[in-house]
């Protein structure tokens, strides 16, 4: 007979005990009323009997005064690896009445009954097996596979509703004693089969029930956490919301600057216009007293009067259609600077991915010669296996023919004894000699041909390995290959951008051109106007004497005035006569500027 470890007998009769209890307490609860005080028998027999189980294989802890063998400390550590445990622990230490650690251990067990999360706690504990070897040995209930069996028979306590008085107990005196008379089998259990199926059927659904509320409760979790998501993302929308709002009032106020700025431009321009009017009526109020004084000259004075009218009037409609064309050559100008930096900005964005394009297409030349070298050294592997091959099957080649040559020595050594057998049979002694040694022979031939066929097996498989080896240089060739591939296709691409780039540069310069011309247009018309703006005439008072010859006028030497340099010249000087279609006889010109002269009157004329 085989005699059986004493611990592992212990371990068995706990368990069956644990099973007992927890199975007559889960009974006799249901047909109770579930909810248990601390007075109900069958519920101290079943924290008898975890006392028991969890005293098995406790280690001694030495102390100053005496050895220590209690399970508060590894109930206390079920604080550290499960955070709900927190508030038992607490409550425990809190508690007056307690004062040895056992008391202590029997009210957590009490505490965590009611909790209905005595199997989470235990099995928190058997799953840190390097925690609990600190406190049990290795052959202890709680080590080993018996334990996680009791943790899982703990699941069916959930059922039972424990309301227990832990505060005026008297714990650390009480009596761990278990009453087996309890477990011993009657005849009125024997018919109870009945209630022990309904029973059953009872903790099922109780057990459905708690999962249910566990899934719920989880679910409740996440719609929690998208509730706390969308919040966040609202009050993000908000802020981007009142950001868009602020850019819009500064975008107004930039508007109503910018319609200020056009009215004052307004004004401006109506008071130069007055102010050119009133010199006209300044200059036609001096025309006016000159005609007073020569009726000779009446008509003439008259007709250049018209002229002047009719060419300040075309000049006012040239200024205006220069005006016009001011502001339309400024729109322009506007225009064409928006659209030169929009495509300043597509350029840039260009050239961004042309770098990049040059990059990745520097990388695949990389990768290009990298897996060239790489190709060019598998091949260079693959001639050698093939010479390694080819070297193998010569080396086959001579094994076979040395096997051939053996097998023929055998047949031919039997032979040779059939034949010895029959002729000699007198020379027996001479024959078994002769047959030893060939029996010898035999024996080495037969090793050199396992040896060969060992040879042969690992060429085989070097073969093999080799073969292996060129399916997957092939393969990594073939992905060579599709890689110049993929590369020439970048290829084309990057000479697509290229021809685009190249084009987009062309039109730029053609812009660039025609806006240049447009500037120089636009500083030409500025030159003419600043020309005509600055030149004023000179006043007939101030004008005495002659600009060419300094003499000083009278009625035979009549002024002529420059429309366009202001310049005052005698008759006499001023000879230079042009035709004009609109007079009927010709002009005189001003000899430094070429334009036409206005006679005035002398000064000293009345």
């Amino acid at each position: 007979m085989a005699v059986k470890d004493p611990t592992a007998v212990e371990r068995a009769n706990l368990l069956n005990m644990a099973k007992l209890s927890i199975k007559g307490l889960i009974e006799s609860a249901l047909s109770f009323g579930r909810t248990l005080d601390s007075d109900y028998p069958p519920l101290q027999q079943f924290f008898v009997v975890m006392e028991h189980c969890l005293k098995h294989g406790l280690k001694v802890r030495k102390s100053f005064l005496s050895y220590n063998k209690t399970i508060w400390g590894p109930l206390e550590l079920v604080e550290k690896l499960y955070p709900e445990a927190e508030e038992i622990a607490a409550s425990v230490r809190d508690l007056p009445g307690l004062k040895t650690p056992l008391g202590r251990a029997r009210a957590w067990l009490r505490l965590a009954l009611m909790q209905k999360k005595m199997a989470d706690y235990l099995r928190c504990l058997i799953i840190q097996r390097d925690l609990l070897s600190e406190f049990y040995e290795y052959h202890a209930l709680m080590m080993e596979e018996e334990g996680a069996v009791i943790v899982g028979l703990l699941v069916g306590l959930n059922v039972i509703d424990a309301n227990l008085c832990v505060k005026g107990e008297d714990l650390d005196s009480q009596v761990g004693v278990i009453d087996f008379s309890v477990y011993l089998k009657s005849d009125d259990d024997i018919g109870g089969k009945e209630r022990d199926v309904q029973i059953a059927a009872i903790l099922d659904q109780k057990n459905y029930v708690e999962e249910l509320n566990r899934q719920l409760n989880s679910t409740v979790s996440s719609l929690h956490a998208r509730v706390d998501s969308l919040e966040k993302s609202n009050t993000k929308l908000i802020e981007e919301l009142a950001i868009a709002k602020n850019n819009i009032i500064k975008l107004q106020e930039e508007n109503h600057q910018l319609r200020s700025e056009n009215t004052l431009i307004l004004m401006k321009t109506q008071h130069h216009l007055e102010a050119t009017k009133v010199d006209v009526e300044a200059e036609l109020q001096t025309y006016k007293h000159s005609r007073q004084g020569l009726d000779e000259m009446y008509s003439e004075a008259r007709r250049q009067l018209r002229e002047e009218s009719q060419l300040r009037q075309d000049m006012e409609n040239e200024l205006v259609v220069q005006v016009s064309m001011k502001h339309e050559i400024e729109l322009a100008m506007k225009l064409l600077e928006k659209d030169i930096h929009e495509k300043q900005d597509t350029l840039i964005g260009l050239r961004q991915q042309l770098d990049e394009v040059k990059a990745i297409n520097m990388e695949m030349y990389q990768k290009l010669q990298v897996s060239e070298d790489a190709m060019k050294e598998k091949s260079e592997i693959i001639s050698r296996l093939e010479d390694k091959t080819n070297q193998i099957n010569a080396a086959m080649k001579q094994l076979e023919q040395r096997l051939q040559q053996a097998e023929k020595a055998q047949m031919e050594a039997e032979a040779e004894d059939e034949k010895l057998k029959q002729e000699y049979v007198n020379k027996s002694e001479s024959l078994q000699k002769e047959f030893s040694q060939k029996e010898k022979q035999l024996l080495q031939l037969e090793t050199d041909l396992k040896i060969e066929k060992e040879w042969r097996q690992t060429l085989e498989d070097d073969l093999q390995k080799e073969k292996e080896t060129v399916s997957h240089l092939r393969i990594e060739t073939q992905e060579i290959i599709n890689l110049k591939k993929e590369f020439l296709k970048l290829q084309e691409k990057n000479k697509q951008l290229k021809r685009i780039c190249e084009d987009q540069e062309a039109a730029l310069q053609e812009l660039a051109s025609k806006l240049s011309e447009s500037k120089l247009k636009i500083e030409d018309i500025k030159e003419a106007n600043k020309a005509l703006q600055g030149q004023v005439w000179l006043k007939d008072k101030e004008a005495t004497h002659c600009k060419i010859c300094e003499k000083e006028f009278s009625l035979s030497k009549r002024k002529h005035h420059c429309r366009n340099c202001g310049e005052i010249f005698c008759n006499a000087c001023s000879d230079n006569e042009l035709p004009l279609p609109s007079s009927p006889r010709p002009v005189r010109v001003c000899d430094s500027c070429h334009a036409m002269l206005i006679q005035r009157c002398s000064s000293n004329v009345p």
